[in-house]
């Protein structure tokens, strides 16, 4: 459930900056965008006045760390004098759950608690945790959990914000009538969906030769970047597949950028786009995404992605999402570990 303002204040508020271990398999390493949003929210905490450490779980480790970080975590929380444990991500909680006394906090994000082996690894590690933190609600109730609070991920709204579309065009070298559709993810994995997404421009530039495809994923570009092709876009055309998402960062950063975003109904999507226009969103077939039912589904998002191409305005999203500016999304977890503290 989400989290309201009775569950917050029924205990004495805790004032002072609080000291934060958080343990994640989530984080920018060498250039990369993975975990970007929990290095976000570890920095909005940050510029609250809490003092946060990240403890990273397996990645330049390897797999192996899943099940040999438990000691090193137990001495850095026995350390480092903090008043909980923040375990970001549902693999990374049964090395966590040997932290010792410190209360522990567990944010879950989409695939560990939808995948069944990594659901698993989560229900193993989770027992004894003082609050569950899920992006969205619909994740909150796959895991049939309804203590949980439901805080969505945070945007960088000074970051992600309108600019000027042609110079972004200009510098990309995009014409000024092309009809740019984005691709926010990186295309070699598979849950993304860009085999979806590839079939549906197909269908467009038969309509139309002018569109093309801009993929938002680069290794190593800087974040400017990723606002410029926001900005050079027309759409966001969103294809993950069923069950792969919590709360899609790229359809929060489009809305904030005010970006049309056209997307398939995965995590939270159909409610960050529920009052914003244009847009849509585009529900799964029940068929497998084989046959029939692909070609359905192709041709639904192609006659959505045609209809924000011909109206050629921007979305209203950024006045209507402001309650997911990071700064206010810190201030959230801030009151659930306080809540949690103060039980």
């Amino acid at each position: 459930m989400t989290e309201t303002s009775e569950q917050l204040s029924a205990t004495p508020p805790i004032t002072r900056p609080l000291r934060v271990l958080a343990v994640t398999n989530l984080w920018p390493e060498q250039g990369s965008y993975r975990g970007i949003f929990v290095h976000r929210q570890v920095s909005a905490l940050r510029a609250l006045g809490h003092h946060v450490d990240v403890e990273v779980v397996a990645q330049s480790r390897g797999k192996w760390d899943y099940f040999t970080a438990a000691p090193r975590i137990r001495r850095r929380a026995r350390t480092g004098n903090y008043d909980l444990v923040h375990v970001h991500y549902g693999m990374t909680a049964p090395a966590a759950r040997l932290a010792g006394q410190l209360p522990r906090v567990l944010s879950l994000y989409g695939s560990d608690v939808n995948a069944p082996r990594q659901r698993l690894m989560t229900k193993l590690g989770w027992g004894g945790t003082r609050a569950r933190i899920y992006v969205s609600r619909r994740l909150a109730e796959t895991a049939g959990d309804p203590a949980g609070h439901v805080v969505a991920n945070g945007v960088d709204f000074q970051l992600f914000q309108p600019g000027d579309r042609s110079a972004a065009r200009r510098q990309l070298g995009i014409t000024p009538t092309a009809k740019v559709v984005l691709f926010g993810a990186d295309p070699a994995r598979p849950v993304k969906g860009y085999d979806v997404f590839r079939d549906v421009l197909a269908e467009l530039r038969r309509r139309d030769g002018s569109v093309q495809e801009l993929i938002l994923s680069a290794p190593g570009q800087p974040e400017a970047e990723l606002v410029r092709k926001y900005d050079a876009a027309d759409v966001l055309l969103f294809t993950s597949r069923p069950g792969s998402e919590g709360s899609p960062t790229v359809v929060k950063e489009a809305t904030a950028m005010g970006l049309p975003v056209v997307t398939v109904d995965v995590g939270d999507a159909a409610d960050i786009l529920a009052d914003v226009r244009p847009g849509a969103v585009v529900r799964f077939p029940a068929d497998p995404l084989v046959g029939p039912a692909r070609t359905q589904l192709v041709a639904d998002l192609a006659d959505q992605v045609w209809a924000v191409l011909a109206s050629g305005v921007r979305a209203d999203g950024r006045e209507k999402s402001s309650w997911l500016d990071e700064r206010l999304v810190a201030g959230r977890i801030a009151e659930i570990y306080r809540a949690v503290l103060g039980s």
